[in-house]
């Protein structure tokens, strides 16, 4: 069953549009890729994704219903530049305290470490958030935005652009939607030629 479904949506003039239309579907059972052309692309497609942004054309289904209120409940973005990205100079640690507070849970700087030591990822407490390896950063802000009550999908913005293999992002959308939690990831070209040959845009092969 289709959760999340993307037909036509655009930004901008037809004739020289800020996001020429591009469609996506996401399902319960498979995380998503679309393509969004251009340097906003990525961040534009997202925010339309999410019902924060509402297009100039084409529109965008939940269960089947446009509604951008109820978007915004149950889509939550994740490192979408600008909207969404942590700050690179901020400590791992204040990060996870920030995502914490944000999903309304206990943010004291033990309830960081402990989501940290969950994830294995308790070394990188201290460093730049900008220093964390690139599946590293895709895991546990995923998992951090999966915190938040009443999100039923998370949409994940140009993962490629912080290098290292697609295998790892693609690997932790797959992990998080196998445990009940789709995930679209939106991209740019690089996303596009990440993929496996076998594999088209809309669906990644699981």
């Amino acid at each position: 069953m289709t959760l999340l479904e993307i037909i036509g949506a655009g930004v901008g003039e037809e004739r020289i549009p800020a996001l020429p239309a591009f469609s996506a579907r996401l399902d319960a059972e498979h995380p998503g890729v679309a393509v969004a052309e251009g340097d906003r692309g990525p961040m534009l497609a997202s925010l339309i994704a999410g019902g924060r942004l509402v297009p100039d054309r084409g529109e965008v289904l939940l269960d089947g219903s446009g509604d951008p209120a109820a978007l915004r409940r149950a889509v939550a973005l994740v490192d979408t530049p600008v909207v969404a990205e942590p700050a690179p100079s901020l400590p791992v640690r204040s990060v996870v305290r920030e995502e914490l507070r944000f999903a309304g849970r206990p943010s004291r700087s033990r309830d960081a470490d402990a989501v940290l030591r969950a994830l294995d990822l308790d070394r990188w407490s201290r460093a730049p958030f900008l220093d964390l390896p690139p599946t590293d950063r895709v895991r546990l802000l995923l998992e951090l935005a999966a915190l938040r009550d009443g999100v039923r999908a998370l949409v994940l913005t140009s993962p490629e652009r912080h290098g290292g293999h697609a295998a790892g992002w693609r690997r932790v959308a797959e992990d998080l939607t196998a445990r009940g939690l789709p995930v679209l990831v939106i991209g740019g070209a690089a996303v596009r030629e990440s993929l496996p040959a076998s594999v088209t845009p809309g669906a990644i092969d699981r």
